[in-house]
């Protein structure tokens, strides 16, 4: 499923470049975007957790997951900055930002949701994965973790509530409010000890450092994030239902509960999309087709889960962190070299990714695996008694 996912983000950006007319037509009806972020997000719903929890230490999931997003994305990052210094790629405009401030936003992963634009536009889901891990640790050290699909029903109803009242906070409120460079140290410095305190021995260090930082991820999800704060909490929600659907495989009461979350989850969702209605990104229309076909989906890889995938399957789901991150640096490549084509062009189309997929091989292979080789290491040094 992150294969297929994968593939329908890069055709999403790159049509903006090959099949603009066609992009235009489509988008009203299908969001492909929400489609491949929202199955994104159901997969790591579904696997974070468990990730966590088979370990039982939150210093090593931490250890984990930074060996598993940090390096890839911090050669992407280190390509398009040298790009764009060499005029072969244009990054965002950052004027009114300030650059430490800018840099520190992205280290954090946080970024999205500290009114900062991201350097490239895939970087944002990370932000939302990044509120998610701090929402896991803080519900696993104060032992809610099992709590999933009540999580997942709550946060969809805030999302409904927040949508009836009227509740239409101006995009990074907070910011707006106080400052983006001073909402940027806060957070830093706020997201620096909630990982530091949560991987401490001491329980009352450990559990007041985990619940600080699902104190930071829900007021910058609620507060602070640049799509509407229903949206924010439906993204929380689904992942959270991915991780009761997990559960469901449990039987008997976690069955139900999950079954029950994911009739709130989707009810909830799409009426407040249809509540809240056209944005300036998507239409509520096509917002709601890709979100039923992103659960949808979800289902049908849980059916087919305990059958034989297709070898060229894994394989895109095993690259498919490259290809998310690699392939919005080539379409800068090609937009600054060539421009944006004209008139639609299914061979454009077919080119790029005929270049994006032998790429992000060795990219996995160079980066990713290692990285990740060396995190299991580290994680087993430190591994608590």
């Amino acid at each position: 499923m992150r294969g297929i996912a994968a593939l329908v983000v890069v055709f999403d950006h790159s049509s903006y470049v090959f099949l603009a007319e066609f992009r235009r037509e489509l988008m009203p009806e299908f969001s492909t975007s929400r489609y491949g972020i929202m199955v994104f997000f159901l997969v790591s719903g579904y696997v974070i957790p468990a990730s966590l929890e088979r370990r039982g230490c939150v210093r090593t999931f931490w250890i984990g997951r930074l060996f598993r997003v940090y390096p890839l994305w911090a050669a992407v990052v280190g390509a398009t900055l040298v790009l764009d210094r060499w005029g072969l790629a244009e990054v965002r405009d950052y004027a009114g930002h300030s650059a430490l401030g800018t840099a520190v936003a992205h280290l954090t992963l946080l970024q999205e949701l500290l009114a900062t634009p991201g350097l490239l536009l895939v970087l944002w889901t990370l932000s939302y994965e990044m509120a998610f891990y701090l929402l896991t640790v803080a519900l696993f050290s104060v032992g809610l973790h099992e709590r999933s699909a009540a999580t997942a029903g709550t946060l969809s109803a805030l999302a409904a509530v927040s949508v009836a009242v009227g509740w239409a906070l101006p995009a990074s409120a907070l910011s707006a409010a106080l400052g983006t460079d001073r909402v940027v140290a806060v957070a830093a410095v706020a997201l620096v000890a909630a990982v530091g305190c949560a991987c401490a021995r001491a329980p009352v260090v450990r559990v007041s450092g985990a619940v600080l930082g699902g104190v930071l991820a829900l007021a910058l999800v609620a507060f602070n994030g640049t799509v509407p704060p229903w949206e924010g909490l439906v993204i929380l929600a689904l992942m959270f239902l991915g991780t009761a659907v997990r559960r469901a495989e449990q039987g008997g009461r976690a069955r139900r509960a999950a079954v029950a979350a994911a009739l709130l989850v989707v009810v909830c969702a799409v009426g407040s999309a249809y509540g809240y209605g056209d944005s300036v990104h998507v239409t509520r229309r096509g917002w709601i087709l890709g979100f039923l076909l992103a659960v949808a989906t979800f289902g049908a890889g849980l059916a087919w889960r305990r059958r034989h995938t297709p070898r060229w399957l894994a394989g895109l789901g095993t690259v498919s962190y490259s290809l998310y991150l690699v392939h919005p640096v080539l379409l800068a490549v090609v937009v600054a070299t060539h421009g944006r084509e004209r008139p639609d062009s299914l061979v454009r189309t077919a080119a790029f990714y005929a270049v994006l997929l032998p790429v992000s091989v060795p990219t996995h292979r160079a980066i990713e695996a290692p990285a990740q080789s060396w995190g299991r290491r580290l994680a087993h040094r430190v591994r608590a008694p």
